[in-house]
């Protein structure tokens, strides 16, 4: 889509345009990526700033955003990210052959165990949600993943802005659960800071461990 002058475009009618692009034309390396790319670009600062040893994304479809959170892996010289979904027959084979990325199949909370060995007790973890956004799902990987997180570390929750900016996605969703936890857990604070591009995916979703 062509537009001839940017500057009259209103930002409700922006954000439709900019969800088709990523829907139905984005991707990294060849492989269908549903992201927003100024959020992904707020990942790679974050990751750069906290050197996690581990990368938990619960929800990863094809696995663009898999690879490209491994290739600055690369970069960095360090770091594992383990990638979660339903079913990993729809992950590309650049995915799958990484040596940085660990997927497993099956429901997300059914695997915490066997993701938390992996990780271990003294592993520097970040971790991004990006799977059904339902209230009831989200809550629940909140709940249960967020003790892998340490103090100075993110959990990020992605698509809060469904109903918050978009009306795509259930409502109830991700912004009410992320509302609903951090009213429940006071070790997590929404970092806002990270909203700077002032187009974010993810608003409230930048979830910081403070203590």
């Amino acid at each position: 889509m062509f537009i001839e002058n940017i500057s009259e475009i209103p930002l409700k009618k922006a954000l439709p345009i900019i969800q088709d692009r990523i829907i139905n034309k984005t991707s990294y390396f060849g492989i269908k990526t549903l992201k927003n790319p100024f959020d992904f670009w707020i990942y790679q600062e974050i990751i750069f700033q906290t050197k996690p040893d581990h990368i938990i994304e619960i929800g990863s479809y094809c696995g663009g955003s898999t690879l490209a959170l491994a290739h600055i892996c690369d970069n960095m010289k360090k770091g594992m990210v383990i990638s979660l979904d339903l079913e990993n027959c729809n992950l590309d084979k650049k995915v799958t052959k990484h040596p940085r990325i660990i997927p497993i199949e099956g429901d997300a909370c059914e695997s915490f165990e066997k993701v938390a060995k992996i990780v271990g007790s003294h592993s520097n973890t970040m971790i991004i949600e990006d799977s059904s956004h339902t209230y009831e799902h989200t809550l629940a990987v909140l709940k249960t993943f967020s003790v892998l997180v340490k103090p100075g570390n993110f959990f990020i929750v992605e698509d809060s802005i469904c109903h918050h900016g978009l009306n795509v996605g259930p409502n109830p969703g991700s912004y009410e659960a992320i509302e609903t936890f951090l009213a429940e857990n006071k070790d997590f604070e929404a970092d806002r800071s990270w909203e700077s591009f002032l187009i974010t995916w993810n608003p409230k979703g930048f979830l910081k461990r403070c203590r």
